[in-house]
């Protein structure tokens, strides 16, 4: 069932998505060559329990992080840990917090110094995909013309879209129904209801759409080992237009 929530509970996820973006803006401010991952989740945590907040990942189906690092060929769900990080890299930051009973969900990628002009074009275009996602999130279209959306904008530009890590409803769970699928069809899907807490989550590939599960059982990696990116928001559908509920 997909729940819609109320105008008190939407604040209470903006509350937590505040801590979110906030953390977001702390990772790109210290990514940079030679600070290791676990560095990085480090600062991230104490800037979420400082602010009272609780790091959703850590723990969750026995994540040992704060954070999901995620560089390069990674997709998703890769575990903070000595690697320190090199001028050229990308790393996708992904970030849960859960504030008295609320969840919000982030992710985004990091140039780490300067990178070359494709990899600059496949991060614009992630965040492109998950900016027309988010437009199409209106009362009365469909889930799935969401994923539609995504998927035009990063084929379009000749990349492709991740098909088995999905976005998702969010609110007094990390993770509710709906599923949301980052291709589809259009006008399929449940339609879409003012009160819905969704959070939309491209993973664009620079090669191929497949991906698998290192050894660690977590980190996902694309299977022809080129660049990934992620970019996520967690947001509400409204009478009107959607709205971010982890930005400040």
């Amino acid at each position: 069932m997909i729940v819609c929530r109320s105008r008190v509970e939407i604040e209470r996820i903006r509350e937590a998505g505040r801590i979110v973006a906030q953390a977001l803006l702390l990772a790109e401010k210290i990514i940079e060559p030679g600070i290791s991952t676990l560095e990085i989740d480090a600062h991230i945590e104490a800037h979420i329990k400082k602010r009272r907040g609780r790091p959703a990942f850590k723990g969750y189906r026995g994540f040992p992080a704060a954070t999901c690092i995620s560089i390069d060929e990674e997709v998703v769900h890769g575990i903070p840990g000595a690697r320190r990080l090199k001028p050229g890299q990308v790393v996708g930051v992904d970030i849960g917090v859960e504030l008295n009973g609320y969840f919000a969900d982030a992710a985004a990628t990091f140039a780490v110094a300067d990178i070359d002009r494709a990899v600059k074009k496949l991060m614009e275009t992630g965040q492109a995909a998950l900016a027309a996602g988010i437009n199409r999130a209106v009362g009365g279209n469909h889930l799935y013309d969401i994923s539609a959306d995504i998927q035009r904008v990063a084929e379009g530009a000749g990349y492709s879209v991740v098909r088995e890590f999905v976005g998702h409803g969010i609110g007094r769970e990390l993770h509710e129904e709906p599923q949301i699928p980052n291709y589809a069809q259009t006008g399929r899907g449940p339609k879409l209801k003012p009160g819905m807490v969704l959070a939309l989550e491209p993973m664009v590939n620079m090669g191929g759409y497949e991906v698998e599960v290192q050894a660690d059982e977590w980190t996902v990696v694309t299977r022809d080992r080129r660049l990934s990116v992620h970019y996520e928001h967690t947001i509400v559908v409204t009478e009107g237009e959607p709205e971010i509920l982890t930005v400040l």
